[in-house]
């Protein structure tokens, strides 16, 4: 075996055993962690990139999650299930599922990519995540998908409707700034700077003339939301 396929094949008995999944096809479980910046330096592994694995597994995960909904909450409105829903299954929930489950430790990524982090690490992560489920379907079917889903996704539910992280952050700064404080949030850009392609912004949020929290972003509205989020974290709300 050269090293190459050493690498590919890295050893996920380690994480078989911490998720008690044993697959059938292991290379059904190692092609749901190649990214493709990998085959670009090691073309000759035999084994495709994890994107179709992940398509296929993004409906699984969406039929699941949608399917524990509608039965959990009969009483619930279409409207607020959908809310629940794109909170639990987007980029950040997964991906930081996918961390906690150790999925980093098995990355196949190029040189390159490896070194990346911040969002491009968060999605690589997600899209792994849904790669692995694409996967878990192939070898051992659906029921197998829907006990991995809840044990792992799933139980964040509880904490999302709690904590009403299904609306966005400055949704909830401004109802809670209004519940508490009676006063509605403002927004002002307090750094504008770059060229036109790659803008950045600082946004500043003002509770009455008191700024509470700055944040940054590639756009106002990104900027904005940003600064919501750790509004909510500097007020401990």
């Amino acid at each position: 075996m050269n090293n190459n396929e050493k690498n590919a094949s890295k050893d996920f008995t380690a994480l078989e055993q911490k998720l008690k999944i044993a697959f059938k096809d292991k290379n059904l479980l190692t092609q749901a962690f190649i990214h493709r910046s990998y085959l670009n330096e090691n073309p000759q592994i035999g084994l495709g990139n994890n994107e179709r694995l992940e398509f296929l597994g993004d409906a699984v995960l969406e039929l699941v999650a949608t399917e524990y909904l509608y039965r959990k909450y009969p009483g619930k409105p279409e409207g607020e299930l959908t809310s629940w829903r794109a909170a639990l299954v987007n980029t950040k929930m997964i991906s930081s599922v996918a961390y906690k489950l150790g999925f980093s430790d098995f990355l196949l990524l190029s040189k390159g990519e490896s070194k990346e982090e911040g969002k491009s690490r968060q999605y690589i992560l997600a899209n792994t995540y849904e790669a692995f489920i694409g996967s878990l379907y192939l070898d051992s079917g659906y029921e197998a998908c829907r006990q991995f889903i809840y044990e792992s996704l799933i139980r964040e539910l509880p904490e999302i409707i709690e904590k009403k992280l299904y609306k966005d952050s400055k949704s909830r700064f401004q109802e809670v700034a209004q519940e508490k404080m009676k006063i509605t949030p403002t927004y002002r850009v307090l750094e504008e700077k770059g060229p036109d392609h790659n803008k950045q912004f600082l946004v500043g949020v003002y509770i009455g003339p008191e700024l509470i929290a700055k944040g940054g972003g590639t756009s106002k509205q990104e900027a904005e939301e940003e600064t919501a989020r750790i509004a909510l974290e500097t007020k401990g709300w």
